[in-house]
């Protein structure tokens, strides 16, 4: 007879519960233990900011599901307020305690899968046990948030990550004064920073005050709160929440002997093996493959989780037929009031600090046909890989149809298209959904016309006097919302034949219009009259900064 497979998982949420739910589908017959420290062990961890903010109503939608239901379904043996002491790998076993009694045991395993997760950071600073000082990681966290917030006035949310966004926004619906404070000197740091510029001015219309490249440093005072920030400013609130990253839980693997990654995280293969092959790990705790680069990276979302955990089971009892992890693209998506913007893929920054070569355009369209009733301006910027064509990265910002782009790119990305593929796209086309020619069909034209020479982008106005700077704008338009920081001629595209005199051949220029359509026609002009021309890239909305006097309305 077959001897019944003993599974032991550490941690649910994502990755622990649908390693537990697939080993199930699995095997009727295996043991399957889960082991969560916490009293939830599969919760929706990205709704707990709307339950706070009111717009998710129920709290027990967040719960997935229970120890009860769990075992209902599944068979599980489901143990919460339990926590995982120590791992015995020459034994196969695993010492846990119930937080409850106190009462230590050994399980034995034949294997083990660890989704520890992460955990908020809260840094050593003066005053940081403060108990007005909040971070959110599980359902507990969320009660005392909401709680506190029923009679917070000002609230401070420091660290202006995705987390740290869908809070402030949340905040703004309860009514609250915010403040959010961001050490670097853009919102969304792993975005490029023109790619950030129409939430930040979203947040500021919503009266968020932002206090950009300032960090925080300490934390007193009585009955309010002070934040004392590095530059020594000070910001006073009722309520402070941190959402300034996570590290890794995963204290236990390294007692154990498991190889870590520099920064904590435990080094899997690609099918979620740790250094002892029958330890597998999974969710925000491990480092994994890059999927562009085949770089170790570490990955913190739930996407990805739930996948890995899938997998990790596939492979303890299908280890012929599963294929090993292809790796992570990092996409993610942000909501601020009636702004979205996000990323698959990497940055230009990224690029840029890894020495890599890229090239990269950005182009400006509304997200459905625009004689449609409610076309709204959408931002999109492609990375690509300048001896293939093969795409890198991809981010973009806007007010609808954000998530439809950033997938149908993060999906080219993992089949190795390039822009010359993005360029043949079929996508689906009627007047309320998308154009003829969708945004991401024109970024990739317009990358294919940068790759053969028929445009040069830049991605600055320069300010050199040398260079003539021809707004191609209507006169109208030009007069309502000049360029005040550069010296420009107005010349019209309609007009730009007629009046070619007006400009010396010997002198580069630089085409910019509203969005970056009429800029390149009017560059392609130039170029075959015998100029040498450039052209901004998206546009001077793509450029806009909030904090600029000369900044444009948004439509």
């Amino acid at each position: 007879m077959t001897k019944t497979k003993r599974i032991v998982i550490v941690g649910g949420v994502a990755a622990g519960a649908s390693a537990a739910a697939r080993a199930r589908r699995l095997s009727e017959h295996a043991e399957i233990i889960l082991i969560e420290r916490g009293p939830d062990v599969s919760f929706a961890n990205c709704g707990l900011p709307y339950f706070i903010g009111g717009e998710i109503k129920n709290r027990e939608a967040l719960a997935v599901q229970t120890p009860q239901t769990l075992k209902a379904m599944l068979a599980l043996d489901v143990r919460t307020n339990t926590e995982a002491v120590a791992i015995d790998r020459a034994g196969k076993r695993l010492q846990v305690r119930s937080l409850a009694s106190g009462a230590e045991e050994w399980l034995a395993y034949d294997q083990l899968v660890l989704a520890p997760g992460a955990m908020p950071m809260r840094p050593p600073l003066p005053g940081i046990d403060d108990p007005r000082i909040f971070t959110l990681r599980s359902l507990q966290d969320m009660d005392r948030i909401k709680a506190a917030a029923a009679t917070a006035q000002r609230v401070a949310v420091i660290g202006a990550g995705f987390i740290g966004l869908e809070m402030a926004e949340q905040f703004v619906h309860l009514g609250k004064q915010v403040t959010l404070v961001e050490m670097l000197d853009q919102i969304l740091p792993p975005l490029d920073h023109p790619m950030t510029l129409l939430m930040e001015d979203e947040l500021r219309r919503h009266k968020v005050e932002l206090i950009l490249g300032d960090g925080i440093e300490s934390f007193s005072g009585e009955p309010a709160l002070t934040c004392r920030l590095k530059s020594g400013r000070t910001v006073s609130a009722d309520l402070v929440v941190l959402s300034i990253g996570v590290r890794p839980d995963t204290a236990l693997a390294k007692a154990a002997g498991l190889e870590l990654g520099p920064r904590g995280h435990i080094r899997v293969n690609g099918f979620m093996e740790t250094s002892d092959p029958d330890i597998y790990a999974a969710g925000d705790a491990v480092e994994v493959k890059d999927f562009v680069t085949g770089d170790p990276v570490a990955v913190p979302l739930g996407g990805p989780a739930n996948r890995q955990g899938r997998l990790a089971a596939d492979h303890i009892f299908r280890p012929e037929q599963t294929k090993p992890y292809t790796g992570a693209l990092g996409t993610a998506i942000v909501r601020v009031f009636d702004v979205a913007a996000g990323l698959t893929g990497w940055s230009e920054k990224r690029l840029r600090a890894a020495n890599r070569p890229y090239r990269t355009v950005t182009v400006n369209d509304n997200h459905h046909a625009g004689y449609y009733p409610g076309a709204k301006p959408m931002l999109l910027k492609l990375l690509w890989e300048p001896a293939t064509g093969r795409l890198l990265g991809a981010q973009a910002t806007g007010f609808l149809g954000v998530d439809k782009r950033l997938d149908v790119l993060a999906t080219a990305i993992t089949g190795g298209l390039t822009i010359d593929d993005l360029a043949q796209l079929e996508l689906s086309y009627a007047p309320p959904f998308g154009s003829a020619k969708d945004i991401v069909n024109l970024a990739a034209f317009t990358a294919c016309n940068a790759r053969d020479g028929l445009v040069t982008p830049v991605d600055a106005i320069p300010d050199d006097p040398s260079v003539q700077v021809v707004d191609t704008r209507p006169a109208p338009l030009v007069q309502a919302h000049p360029l005040t920081q550069v010296l420009s001629v107005n010349i019209p595209l309609t007009a730009l034949r007629q009046r070619l005199g007006e400009l010396d051949r010997n002198r580069p220029v630089v085409t910019v219009c509203a969005f970056g359509k009429t800029a390149y026609f009017a560059a392609r002009i130039l170029v075959q009259n015998g100029f040498t021309v450039s052209t901004l890239t998206g546009g001077i909305r793509a450029h806009f900064d909030p904090r600029s006097p000369a900044k444009l309305p948004t439509p």
